[in-house]
């Protein structure tokens, strides 16, 4: 790798799973039995799956995250969660900020900023989520974008230890398309600049996380970018089988 950072490889099951799936999260756990695999590994189930998994996952290699939060501790927001009840139900960290919650649900980034906030209010650690359209990328714009997502969504009192930043081409995700080694190398660059730019030399210590159709075949050589410290992954963390062979990228 080209950092010491640790990596950590992070899936994000969106909306998917039930009950049922406590097969896979114990094929993982089962799977990277008690060696180190050489990087830090974690799942975001729905919600509805937090509290079974982290039961399941406790004493294990594997984090169990969630993937979304509301910014207020209560309230009258129906239908929401905040981080607080997260933790609660055995959460350690908590995605925020991505394309899909952007799009679909309007988040701005002061929403995101203010989301990154109350994970850190209930004690979690928070994934800041950045990315370009492929519209943008085609108008030459993709730098740009995101470093002003990555300006305006983190907010003051970022760390290494409460903060990790993942990109993700919002044309990747989800397609099978991936960007060149040479176009996550220019972007992780970039978000690197940014963040040394926002909280200085500690920059340097903070995960950045490639996502966007990260698979087993393509683990190895995305994992060994520079500035890429870990991945946030969709559809290939849903089965054990595929999210080991990922992980599998960051064992000697």
């Amino acid at each position: 790798m080209s950092t010491p950072i640790r990596a950590i490889a992070a899936g994000n099951w969106k909306m998917n799973g039930t009950v049922a799936s406590t097969a896979e999260i114990e094929a993982l756990v089962a799977g990277l039995g008690s060696e180190d695999p050489g990087c830090d590994v974690m799942i975001c189930p729905p919600a509805t799956l937090i509290n079974i998994f982290a039961q399941i996952a406790l004493g294990s290699r594997v984090e169990i995250g969630a993937q979304d939060c509301h910014a207020n501790e209560t309230g009258a927001h129906t239908g929401d969660l905040s981080a607080e009840m997260l933790a609660e139900a055995g959460a350690t960290t908590i995605i925020v900020g991505h394309s899909e919650r952007r799009q679909d649900h309007f988040e701005n980034n002061e929403t995101v900023r203010a989301k990154a906030e109350a994970a850190w209010r209930a004690g979690l650690k928070a994934i800041i989520c950045c990315g370009e359209s492929d519209e943008q990328r085609k108008a030459g714009e993709a730098l740009e974008v995101v470093a002003s997502q990555v300006v305006a969504s983190l907010p003051e009192g970022a760390t290494p230890e409460n903060t990790t930043i993942a990109y993700e081409p919002i044309w990747a995700i989800g397609t099978g398309k991936t960007p060149t080694a040479a176009d996550v190398a220019e972007m992780h660059a970039n978000i690197r600049t940014t963040l040394n730019k926002i909280i200085g030399d500690t920059a340097n210590e903070m995960r950045i996380l490639y996502g966007g159709s990260v698979k087993p075949a393509n683990a190895d050589e995305l994992m060994s970018v520079d500035n890429v410290n870990g991945a946030l992954v969709g559809g290939a963390s849903l089965k054990a089988e595929d999210f080991l062979g990922i992980i599998a990228a960051y064992k000697d």
